[in-house]
């Protein structure tokens, strides 16, 4: 091979590394489902809950997949601005990579990517996932609680108390810098190093700071809804059940031994908070955890081609 052609094959990956990335991974997860489950025992599965309610399903899920990528084209405007089709083919990689690694390790690859991509240094990448991850954390808790209050019968003052925990990220914001004054003295080693990272990974503009809170909201809202739906359909109940499954399984996929691709920790988490909420455990509520954790990864899948598809109908070019 001459030095042209290393340089040509070089380029080339350079240029579509994130692209060849997503192939494999699609062609991995492609044969995974086929291993664990078979493509064809899945389509029976789903005919019982009907296909439209799993397209459905599928396309809402999607959606949040695109919402998710603008929190982050909010969050680095300067260096994404223009390239939204680029950074949601990025987001798709990192969620791919993400559900199929263990103990977490698919979080490395953001900063990483976001350094390759966009040029966006690897410790504010990095101090603003953690952010992300945090505000994740309380939209999904604030989504299952949902749950629960519909479940009460004060209504109204459940409600209340929902809207406060809610609204806590921006009260914590507009009081960070009294926040972060009364903390600084008082805290040493790995817990002031966190506190400077989180310091580090928040917007420097409220209005910035209030689009990433607000569509981390709703993305955490309509896939807790969507997925105590599915459950739901699948005679998981009561109500509470469904959303305390829904929260369960996404719970269980930021815990450190979250197994790879989630198999058996994500139903595990499903059947597990659907339990605590009042669903009677047994094998109805296996096959439907196990159902839910499919169209999860399909969606995953899905946001993944169309991310590929996007990018090659209107490739972006790099700074």
């Amino acid at each position: 091979m001459t030095v042209i052609d290393k340089d040509t094959q070089k380029s080339f990956i350079r240029r579509n590394g994130v692209s060849l990335i997503a192939f494999f991974a699609i062609l991995a997860y492609i044969a995974f489902v086929q291993w664990i489950w078979g493509w064809a025992s899945v389509l029976v599965e789903w005919r019982h809950v009907g296909l439209g309610t799993v397209a459905l399903a599928l396309t809402l899920l999607v959606s949040t997949a695109l919402v998710r990528a603008w929190r982050i084209y909010d969050y680095f405007p300067a260096e994404t601005r223009g390239r939204y089709i680029a950074l949601f083919h990025l987001a798709q990689v990192h969620n791919l990579l993400n559900i199929m690694l263990p103990f977490r390790s698919g979080e490395t690859s953001f900063p990483l990517l976001m350094r390759s991509e966009f040029a966006v240094p690897l410790l504010r990448a990095t101090s603003a996932l953690l952010v992300m991850r945090l505000l994740d954390l309380h939209a999904l808790l604030s989504a299952a609680g949902l749950g629960m209050v519909l479940q009460r019968a004060d209504t109204a003052f459940a409600l209340l108390l929902w809207l406060a925990f809610l609204l806590l990220p921006v009260l914590a914001y507009l009081l960070k810098g009294r926040m972060l004054a009364f903390l600084r003295p008082r805290l040493s080693g790995k817990a002031l190093k966190l506190i400077e990272e989180v310091e580090a990974g928040l917007p420097a503009r409220l209005g910035d700071f209030l689009s990433a809170w607000a569509m981390t909201v709703v993305n955490w809202a309509t896939k807790v809804v969507v997925f105590a739906w599915v459950l739901s359909l699948m005679g998981v109940y009561p109500l509470m059940a469904a959303f305390g499954g829904a929260s369960g399984g996404e719970l269980s996929s930021v815990l450190p031994f979250h197994a790879p691709a989630g198999v058996g920790t994500y139903p595990a988490g499903i059947v597990a908070g659907a339990v605590a909420f009042g669903a009677s455990a047994g094998g109805e509520l296996a096959r439907a955890a196990v159902n839910l954790h499919i169209i999860v990864i399909i969606s995953a899948l899905t946001s993944t081609v169309l991310s590929l598809v996007l990018s090659h109908i209107r490739p972006s070019r790099r700074r």
